[in-house]
């Protein structure tokens, strides 16, 4: 699985939404499901799966899949 891939399975999973509708447009609060609850759940699934810890400022900023992976970017992840 690719890193594109294995991001959007990560939304995927934290908003239970089909993988399909996961895109580098997509925001925080830009479908019903991307709530402040489920922006938890997606931190959540993000430390978990790349093994990283994200700090609140981080947490803030992570308004959309693009800004997402950026952050990876900052960890060491190269995302296409």
């Amino acid at each position: 699985m690719n890193t594109t891939e294995q991001l959007h399975s990560v939304f995927s999973r934290a908003f239970e939404i089909p993988v399909e509708t996961i895109n580098d447009q997509l925001e925080y609060q830009g479908i019903a499901e991307w709530d402040s609850m489920s922006h938890l759940v997606l931190v959540e699934e993000l430390e978990r799966t790349y093994n990283i810890s994200i700090d609140m400022e981080d947490i803030l900023d992570m308004g959309s899949v693009e800004k997402i992976k950026n952050l990876l970017k900052k960890h060491g992840f190269e995302i296409n």
